[in-house]
């Protein structure tokens, strides 16, 4: 049943969920009215078979003197005006010993509990006997002043019976056209609340086809179908933001790959032409030759960085490792190491203060030594650049790298953290423009931010933000 029921459509499933549940709402409305009919019908038999046979035991010998007929109203005491109604059909008077006294048509069965009634041992009895080819209900009840003897009044239920026959088949019909027209107004349901479902699925399935992201899907109203379609639309701008910032990033790695590839390339054949032709070797001197190949080491360093740095940048968030508790001093002294080998000309400071947060070791130092070497880009020789690690209010660090090179104008700062971006001062000066771009990206990672800003009396300060890592309560 539950592979049957995920092989049909939502359209079929909400069809039958209405059929199914209207249904059962006229089925059990069905049976409860038969019910209460039948009930009806069983308490009014009940009141007549009662007041009849009440009526007869009150004044036994006032109908037994009718001969078995209905006494009229000149014979009932106190005169017509209290004189017994129209009584059931059949109804018979017994003597203490059960014996036949009177009756108004054919003889009624004296059962067991008849004669128990009669005898006085039984307040009442009834009972279901047949008579003929019909079915009665009988009710027997002991006459009135205490002498003995039983008065029996029974009542066909043939009528009542064949009343809820055509009751039920009524009601069975009703039924029928009842599910059917459930089942029409399932369909109808359905199809008329899927109808914002099916807009939307023919608007996916276009933006599938046409790859066309930038064309919202018009949504309407405040319900689930109107969240959802703005929740795809948000999916839809995301993924064109993702795939415009794609783009352009290939865009832009192509065009800085370009350079030093066509300068490696240039290189390369000017010496393989020296190779092929040795009568041309006097125009290569070899303090030439050196410098060429001093210049290909450089580029293809260059080359190799550039790289790195497009791949680290176009990491996914899903394909990093996980956060851990990281010691920010110590990622900032493995850093400060590397750095002071690549540029020995440069004085390196720290004041580093405890600082606990939650990242990837790795990525942190990444991005710490490309501040510094940054720093050391521009720095002149023999002067220093200074890094503090402190606290940031409560919950954060603040970690500044402070320079003393020339500073960054004030109209390049907003873009010094833009993929590419390299500021008028700094074109020629080797590099790639991603540096800063990873660090912008990886404290963001990390649930922080990194400004930039003038030092004095001259110089940038870059200045990193990182939340602390979480407190873990330990249990006692």
């Amino acid at each position: 049943m539950r592979v049957w029921w995920g092989r049909r459509t939502l359209h079929a499933r909400l069809s039958l969920l209405v059929t199914g549940a209207v249904a059962a709402a006229v089925v059990l409305m069905a049976v409860a009215s038969w019910l209460v009919v039948e009930e009806i019908q069983q308490h009014r038999m009940q009141s007549e078979l009662s007041a009849d046979a009440n009526a007869i035991a009150a004044q036994p010998d006032q109908w037994i003197t009718t001969g078995g007929g209905r006494p009229g109203p000149e014979d009932q005491r106190g005169g017509g005006r209290h004189g017994p109604r129209q009584l059931g059909p059949r109804w018979q008077i017994l003597d203490a010993r059960a014996a036949v006294l009177s009756s108004a048509a054919s003889p009624l069965p004296v059962t067991a509990q008849a004669q128990q009634v009669a005898a006085g041992g039984r307040r009442m009895a009834q009972e279901e006997v047949d008579v003929g080819r019909e079915t009665y209900r009988m009710l027997t009840v002991p006459v009135s002043g205490g002498g003995g003897g039983a008065v029996q009044v029974a009542l066909d239920q043939g009528p009542d019976d064949r009343t809820l026959r055509l009751f039920a088949i009524l009601l069975t019909v009703g039924c029928a056209l009842g599910i059917a027209g459930a089942a029409l107004l399932g369909r109808a349901v359905a199809r008329a609340g899927l109808a914002p479902v099916q807009r939307l699925t023919d608007a996916v399935e276009d933006v599938a086809v046409t790859m066309d992201l930038s064309r919202p899907i018009a949504t309407d109203g405040a319900d689930e179908i109107a969240r959802l379609g703005t929740s795809v639309n948000t999916m839809l701008a995301a993924i064109d933001t993702a795939r415009h910032a794609q783009r352009t990033l290939v865009e832009d790695a192509g065009h800085e790959l370009r350079t030093p590839l066509t300068s490696i390339r240039t290189n390369i054949e000017l010496l393989l032409e020296v190779e092929r032709h040795p009568e041309l070797a006097h125009r290569l001197p070899p303090e030439e030759r050196a410098k060429l190949l001093h210049d290909l080491d450089a580029q293809v360093g260059e080359l190799a960085t550039l790289t790195t740095e497009l791949v680290e940048l176009s990491r996914e968030e899903t394909t990093r490792g996980d956060a851990e508790p990281v010691e920010l001093p110590e990622v900032v002294d493995a850093a400060l190491g590397r750095v002071r080998i690549r540029a020995s000309g440069l004085t390196f400071t720290a004041d580093l203060g405890p600082a606990t947060v939650l990242g990837r070791p790795n990525e942190l130092e990444r991005m710490i030594v490309n501040v510094l070497d940054n720093a050391a880009k521009f720095s002149p020789p023999g002067t220093t650049v200074h890094t503090s690690l402190l606290a940031d209010g409560p919950d954060g660090y603040r970690l500044t790298v402070t320079d003393q090179g020339p500073g960054i104008d004030e109209a390049d700062r907003p873009h010094v953290f833009d993929r590419f971006y390299r500021a008028v001062a700094a074109r020629s000066t080797p590099g790639s423009g991603l540096g800063l771009a990873i660090v912008a990206q990886t404290a963001a990672h990390h649930g922080g931010t990194v400004t930039a800003e003038a030092g004095e009396p001259h110089g940038t300060v870059i200045t990193i933000r990182l939340p602390a890592a979480p407190v873990l309560s330990s249990a006692s």
